[in-house]
């Protein structure tokens, strides 16, 4: 892997690229065609960038480790690198528990030297963009340490299972960092726990981030722009590889009832295990909630583990839409557009000389846009012309 890596020729190393050969002129002079055709290929990347046939970590345990050294105070990302890189991380973690119900995700921050964790692993998405919306007041200073950083991830993700999925995203702006010790024993350590470390620099490729990646089985990147920058983070929200070390297990889970369908001596007025701790003043006394059913301790939302017996609380439709990557829409036959295709079977759209390809289910034959495709297999994960036919379904079902 790492000579592979090595083998490559930087984009600076390589000789110029006349991008301008992509466009070429169509037999009426216009360049609409070529314009179309980079649109649809940049749209299909990440479809083709996927892998298929691999086992995936279905429970995945992932933290955040975000750079607040002086650095992210520069302004190459509008307003500042530390605001874009706030607004990405809401939208994130907001699609990482939309795709990934079951799973965790920790925040810390890094700056004076110095790590901090400013939220648990947990599966409340609330509570994560509440901790980083609180973070754009935060005081930029000194520089930041990774050893630290990854050092204190370490000690939360070691004592987890086996079978979970252990990750860290690593978003760095700083060409520096200042660490205690030597940062190979702490990326040994990783290596030897199952860790999974990736990096996105908002700067420029450093050295041991690039390190860290490869020996850890992760990805490195750095961003051109925000947009760029949002591809990088999407290209985490699905599941990763699983370790090669990674047990199978049974995992118990308890599905609560809610507390007003249960019987009256449930139903009493308590402090939720959410926000028993709460320090803010926003505790209350509720007769709502759900119970888990191990020891009937009171929780406001789902997906969460239990704060008095640590027993994983879920809904089945949590569960069902995490199992989504296990049984994967087949990919669509691509096809070029002719004249007989009318109409895209998702959007209604009528299709035309502008769309280059159309893409045809091979289960239900209904045709689809490129949009739609991207959409079905990326958000819906279910095939709208196999859902609606009958036949087709009942086929599905029986295999």
């Amino acid at each position: 892997m790492a000579e592979e890596e090595e083998g490559k020729e930087y984009r600076w190393e390589t000789g110029y690229e006349k991008t301008w050969e992509a466009i070429k002129e169509d037999d009426d002079g216009l360049v609409e065609a070529s314009v179309a055709e980079i649109i649809h290929n940049a749209k299909r990347k990440r479809q083709l960038d996927r892998k298929t046939g691999a086992r995936l970590g279905m429970m995945r345990h992932l933290y955040i480790i975000l750079d607040t050294s002086e650095a992210m105070s520069n302004q190459d990302l509008k307003p500042t690198r530390l605001l874009c890189s706030l607004k990405l991380l809401e939208d994130f973690v907001d699609e990482f528990f939309y795709q990934n119900p079951i799973s965790q995700v920790g925040l810390i921050i890094t700056k004076n030297k110095r790590a901090e964790k400013i939220s648990d692993l947990a599966g409340n998405s609330k509570k994560h963009i509440k901790e980083i919306k609180a973070l754009q007041q935060t005081a930029l200073a000194g520089e930041p340490s990774l050893q630290n950083s990854l050092e204190l991830a370490i000690k939360s993700l070691r004592l987890l299972p086996s079978h979970a999925s252990k990750e860290i995203i690593i978003i760095t702006g700083s060409l520096t960092t200042c660490d205690p010790g030597d940062i190979t024993d702490t990326i040994q350590s990783m290596k030897s726990d199952g860790i999974r470390c990736s990096v996105i620099g908002l700067a420029a490729e450093l050295y041991i981030c690039k390190k860290i990646a490869i020996l850890t089985g992760g990805e490195h990147g750095v961003v051109l722009d925000d947009k760029h920058f949002k591809e990088q983070l999407n290209a985490h929200i699905d599941p990763p590889p699983a370790a090669t070390r990674l047990d199978a297990a049974l995992v118990k889970m308890g599905f609560p009832h809610h507390a007003l369908q249960s019987s009256g001596t449930d139903t009493s007025i308590a402090v939720c295990m959410c926000h028993a701790e709460n320090s803010d003043g926003s505790v209350k006394l509720t007769s709502t909630g759900f119970l888990c059913p191990q020891c009937l301790s009171k929780h406001c939302e789902l997906p969460v583990e239990c704060r008095a017996c640590g027993l994983t609380l879920v809904s089945a439709p949590h569960l069902a839409r995490s199992y989504h990557y296990l049984f994967p829409v087949a990919p669509f036959k691509e096809s070029d557009y002719e004249d007989k295709y009318t109409m895209c079977y998702g959007c209604q759209k009528i299709l035309s000389q502008k769309d280059k390809k159309i893409y045809i289910c091979e289960k239900c034959t209904r045709i689809f846009c490129i949009d739609c495709e991207i959409f079905i297999h990326e958000s819906l994960h279910t095939c709208p012309g196999c859902a609606t036919n009958q036949t087709t379904y009942q086929k599905f079902t029986e295999k």
